[in-house]
């Protein structure tokens, strides 16, 4: 799944190649969009807010996505054409062309059209986005401490909390504050929890600007086993102690997702 730091690159290089132009082509597919046409109006700006993405338009019109597990943006110039890694044609949902670029989405989840005022009505609940130029850690400090027995994975993913944090960083995070995935929230002493936000928010900006993202202190030629902390990394050995990683289920039952720690690192309750 496109984590916070993922989002925001792709919102970054959406605006590059879209902002101040005038649409020449556009092509939704998906039907409650099938007839919408926005050629002819120029794009205002392409920016994130936590996980989602908002493309504005003239005339007061906001092209929103979210790019869910599977989801991608591409942006194709003729000096830097097509090379097929978006997808097949009948996975495309959008398509936003300029006389210089075209901007296609792949496997969207969520595509609509909205009311730039109204944003808010769609993107409201979200928390502090951790790369907005709102962040705002007290805040979300604020959101997670409003339900301190909920187990700590469950509340960093939670996007009413804080916006922009996946599976790959709220793993990260539970390993970085020495405590299992499962423990309560309310168990962690405000300073941790504290140090915690503010790890969540140094992790994401450092990593928006790259492709290989890491959590460790690794050299970034350095293996990509090196690259995490115990994301991903089953069985093999912990990076700080050998013991190997493992992992447990948390969530509802609808929604059980995967969570990856050391035994020994993170002390506390585990499956």
């Amino acid at each position: 799944m496109p984590e916070g730091d993922t989002v925001w690159y792709t919102a970054r290089r959406l605006h590059d190649a879209l902002a101040g132009q005038p649409l020449t082509r556009t092509d939704f597919r998906v039907p409650k969009l099938a007839t919408t046409d926005l050629s002819g109006r120029s794009t205002l700006e392409a920016a994130s807010r936590g996980k989602h993405i908002l493309i504005r338009v003239e005339g007061g019109l906001t092209v929103h996505s979210h790019l869910g597990m599977e989801g991608s943006w591409r942006v194709t110039t003729p000096e830097r054409p097509s090379r097929g890694g978006g997808g097949p044609s009948h996975q495309i949902r959008a398509v936003l062309a300029t006389s210089t670029g075209t901007a296609t989405g792949y496997r969207l989840p969520l595509l609509e059209l909205l009311r730039t005022d109204e944003e808010s009505a769609a993107l409201g609940h979200l928390g502090p986005d951790l790369l907005g130029p709102d962040w705002d850690a007290n805040e979300a400090l604020g959101r997670l401490l409003g339900d301190p027995a909920r187990p700590l994975v469950e509340a960093l993913l939670d996007q009413r909390n804080l916006a922009g944090i996946g599976n790959v960083y709220a793993a990260e995070l539970c390993f970085l504050a020495g405590t299992s995935p499962w423990t309560p929230l309310g168990e962690l002493p405000p300073p941790r929890l504290e140090k915690l936000v503010a790890a969540a928010h140094n992790l994401l900006d450092a990593n928006k600007d790259r492709f290989d993202r890491r959590t460790t202190h690794a050299p970034a030629r350095a293996d990509r086993d090196r690259a995490l902390w115990v994301y991903g990394r089953t069985g093999r050995p912990c990076h700080r102690c050998g013991t190997p990683v493992r992992t447990g289920e948390h969530g509802p039952p609808e929604r059980l997702r995967t969570a990856f720690y050391c035994p020994r690192c993170q002390p506390g309750p585990h499956l």
